[in-house]
């Protein structure tokens, strides 16, 4: 170890080929075929300028080398570092380095590396350009009315996007490299004097202390370091991929993490209420907004607790009213109700599954196969009887109109529990279940945030919010769950 950190503290030599020889051999110049270097001559001082096939921009490194080249020998009589840094090198983004682990990071994450023959110090060019795609709406948070622009995979892009709706200096992007070898860039962003300090560096702290050697995953490896080891599935921060949406938590106080390579961005803290809401419902009036909120509730309410509810029905017929005598089973199957339940809810993740790797053309084929041979022919066998697939149907509706992606799949979870735990223990096992699930939840915490934040502890006025959407001139106070400095929005 005290080796490595030596080796990344060691200086930019005076002696250019000294630095030509060590660079080389680390950046596998001759090997790696993306990897390059341009030695020439300007003005009597000999120059190295290393660059990444396709991350550095051609049009501006050009320009640079023109005029460079143009430049005489007295242009450079002392001094040549300062006099291409401030003078000579027509580009606006530079920087000073005097190590080479600063010039290698530099230059692996796309900028350009300047050598200058007898200066302690190289200089970087940040002229790269990156790959991406242009800012489209996100699949999963499609809305009818309003923006339909979307984060991207670049950071530069996303903070961008973010900017361009709060045009606030206190907006701070704070930019750190995590992974020993991918060095991602990932951001911290917060409204200075808006969020809670005490969050804020306890965020900035845990992202600074991550030690992998690289994050691939992006966000997600991010998230679980920042959360800790946990076996709970009911996801602990929210994601978004709507600038709008980022913006306005970031105007309530919430501190959020962006993460290069990924289009999502991590909102924190979240509760349960958080992940249950969508940017649609204001897009909408008041009223159309809350009528929207409780369809959604209602969805996500059926597609935890409709088949449990009615497994447990159907084993105990007595138990089903008068009113409701339609809802039991007409015809028995030759497997058990409860394992047509797990088969059922197997399958239908299996079908979940084939449809995303699955080829766009095929899809169609495969929904068509999927439904005959599970829905008409199981039924007809005798597999499963029509009220399981029905049941099944509508609790899957349920879960595909949760609004977070990551909630609908612990929901699932908590569904599957509750069946097993009815299939082995009738209503005991029911109650037993609910009681497992909420008390849970209840000692669950999100960054020192209570998760059922306004229910558990109770919050009538933020608890009136999440129920009823309500005007935005109405809400003229910040969520007092981010405890933030400044709890006023006029």
């Amino acid at each position: 170890m005290a080796q490595k950190d030596a080796t990344k503290r060691r200086p930019i030599s005076e002696r250019v080929e000294e630095n030509k020889e060590y660079l080389n051999e680390k950046l596998g110049v001759g090997i790696s075929f993306d990897v390059g270097v341009h030695e020439f001559t300007v003005g009597g001082t000999r120059l190295l300028l290393y660059y990444i096939n396709g991350f550095a921009s051609s049009d501006i490194v050009v320009q640079v080398m023109r005029d460079l080249n143009n430049l005489r020998e007295r242009d450079m009589q002392s001094n040549a570092l300062e006099h291409l840094y401030h003078k000579y090198i027509p580009f606006y983004q530079l920087t000073k380095v005097s190590t080479t682990d600063e010039f290698l990071d530099k230059l692996l994450v796309g900028q350009v590396g300047i050598i200058i023959d007898r200066s302690p110090e190289a200089i970087i060019m940040d002229a790269k350009v990156l790959p991406t795609r242009q800012p489209e709406e996100p699949d999963t948070e499609r809305i009818v009315r309003g923006a339909h622009d979307g984060f991207t995979e670049t950071l530069v892009i996303n903070t961008v996007l973010t900017r361009r709706r709060i045009r606030d200096e206190r907006l701070r992007f704070e930019i750190m490299q995590i992974g020993e070898r991918t060095k991602t860039d990932v951001a911290l962003a917060y409204l200075k004097d808006v969020a809670n300090e005490e969050l804020v560096q306890k965020l900035r702290h845990r992202l600074q202390n991550i030690q992998i050697d690289g994050i691939p995953m992006a966000e997600k490896t991010v998230e679980e370091f920042i959360i800790g080891k946990s076996f709970n599935p009911f996801p602990l921060v929210r994601y978004t991929e709507r600038p709008d949406v980022a913006a306005i938590h970031l105007l309530e106080g919430h501190v959020l993490v962006y993460v290069d390579t990924s289009p999502s961005v991590m909102i924190t803290p979240a509760t349960y209420f958080h992940h249950v809401q969508h940017a649609e419902e204001y897009r909408q009036t008041p009223v159309v907004g809350a009528y929207l909120r409780w369809v959604r509730f209602f969805g996500i309410f059926a597609s935890v607790f409709l088949l449990p509810v009615w497994l447990l029905l159907a084993m105990h017929p007595s138990m089903i009213p008068d009113q409701l005598a339609y809802i039991g089973i007409k015809k028995k199957a030759e497997i058990p109700l409860l394992g047509q339940f797990v088969l059922a809810e197997l399958g239908l993740d299996l079908m979940r599954m084939a449809a995303i790797h699955t080829p766009q053309p095929l899809s169609i084929a495969m929904g068509l196969l999927a439904a005959i041979l599970v829905g008409e022919v199981a039924i007809k066998v005798g597999l499963f009887v029509p009220e399981v697939i029905l049941y099944l149907a509508v609790a899957a509706v349920g879960m595909f109109a949760t609004p977070s992606y990551e909630l609908g799949q612990a929901n699932r979870l908590v569904r599957l529990f509750l069946i097993l735990m009815v299939g082995f223990f009738s209503t005991t096992g029911l109650m037993l279940g609910l009681t497992v699930v909420l008390v849970g939840l209840a000692f669950t915490r999100s960054l020192d945030t209570p998760y059922l934040w306004p229910f558990i502890p109770f919050n009538y006025k933020a608890m009136k919010d999440v129920v009823i959407r309500m005007a935005v001139p109405m809400k003229n106070r910040r969520p007092s769950i981010v405890r933030s400095p400044d709890s006023s929005r006029q």
